[in-house]
């Protein structure tokens, strides 16, 4: 995986989450996994497709994306209802699609699939054929892991 790839999902998502959010972001420390990956409980995926393919999840417990949800909205939402999942799906989209406009500008063509959102518990992604760089994004919220799979296509 080419970090040309990955650095613009990973500073977008930093920017894109302090703006929104107004508060202080850290990053976590970046680890590489190769098999199935656990998901923590909301998880947006987006994929990608084109001069590379492979997909970006953006996945939170469901207390951070409650937390994140109503912060964005500026109220307490009581439940996971439509308006939170929209949030956490748009949420996505921004940080996807400021990423893909600096990969453009770089040269690099692809497209992306709208957010799909999922929730629950012990949910497993398996991405046999490319190993996931993560990025733990720690908010005041909780932490948030962007997780790229990106390869070139053959």
């Amino acid at each position: 995986m080419r970090v040309e790839y990955i650095n613009p999902f990973v500073e977008t998502a930093y920017s894109v989450l302090a703006e929104v959010l107004g508060g202080e972001v850290r990053r976590g420390d970046l680890y590489l996994k190769s098999s199935s990956i656990p998901v923590m409980g909301v998880a947006a995926l987006v994929g990608l497709a084109g001069d590379v393919e492979g997909r970006v999840l953006f996945d939170m417990s469901m207390d951070t994306a409650m937390k994140i949800a109503s912060r964005m909205n500026m109220e307490e939402l009581p439940e996971f209802d439509e308006l939170a999942k929209a949030t956490i799906t748009e949420l996505a989209n921004l940080i996807t699609a400021q990423a893909v406009t600096k990969l453009h500008d770089l040269g690099f063509k692809f497209d992306l699939t709208p957010p799909a959102l999922f929730t629950g518990e012990k949910m497993e992604i398996s991405d046999h054929e490319v190993e996931a760089l993560i990025v733990p994004m720690i908010t005041e919220q909780g932490k948030v892991e962007v997780n790229v799979a990106i390869r070139e296509k053959a």
